[in-house]
């Protein structure tokens, strides 16, 4: 069983989510897109662990400033896609499309969504039921395109919409609230999406991060992902 802590990152600027992952059976751990040092180490120190890797979704820098601060005072490797290799600082090992990373017991599946970023990467853990999707899908809302097309964003939510409904994932950044006016003038006031921003409101103001979020209750609200064609997508983005 995978254990998951959210560690909130450049708080009230950027807002960025870095995950510290354990698979519990084998206590070995992992960092996802760790935007900065200080606020990961400090939670490792009250989880008692070093852990062994940082994965990496993509090379934008408020996702790997962490990395050699982390390598330095850990010995971890660096995990991401081989095709960024020359883009994501302290790089170890390379993953691709198709292909699979095992954190312990904890096995992740490597899904390319190119388009916020080329090479951009998810890891999903099916049998954990966990997605880290990075700067790719938010909640109610998607990346920007910074090397990527139209195009490239419909085929990548097209992979994700595939995926069961009952799969929590967990974005980049907390930008719950500034999706919600895309997602209002869309869809509506919906029970389903007051419903979820209701459960994001009470989250944050416990200081939680507002989800997760199962895919399902993504697909009801989240006007980009429940784009059914190219020329929807295209007037959101």
């Amino acid at each position: 069983m995978l254990k998951i802590y959210t560690v909130l990152c450049r708080a009230g600027k950027m807002d960025n989510y870095a995950y510290i992952l354990i698979d519990e059976a084998t206590r070995i751990s992992a960092v996802v897109d760790p935007s900065e040092a200080a606020p990961v180490v400090k939670k490792c120190e009250a989880l008692g662990i070093r852990p062994s890797y940082v994965l990496n979704t993509h090379h934008h820098f408020d996702h790997v400033e962490g990395n050699l601060e982390l390598k330095e005072l850990y010995g971890l490797k660096i995990v991401g896609n081989v095709a960024d290799e020359a883009r994501i600082p302290g790089f170890d090992i390379g993953v691709s499309d198709g292909g699979i990373f095992e954190l312990g017991e904890s096995v992740a599946e490597i899904i390319d969504v190119s388009a916020h970023t080329q090479g951009h990467i998810l890891y999903y853990f099916a049998k954990d039921k966990a997605l880290f999707t990075g700067d790719t899908l938010f909640n109610l809302c998607v990346g920007g395109l910074f090397e990527g097309s139209v195009s490239e964003m419909f085929t990548a939510l097209q992979k994700i919409k595939k995926l069961p409904d009952d799969v929590l994932f967990y974005p980049g950044h907390e930008y719950t609230f500034s999706g919600a006016d895309v997602a209002l003038g869309v869809l509506g006031q919906t029970p389903a999406l007051e419903a979820y921003l209701q459960k994001a409101q009470r989250n944050l103001e416990q200081g939680l991060p507002a989800g997760p979020y199962s895919l399902g209750e993504e697909k009801n609200c989240n006007p980009y992902l429940a784009a059914v064609s190219l020329k929807d997508l295209a007037s959101l983005m």
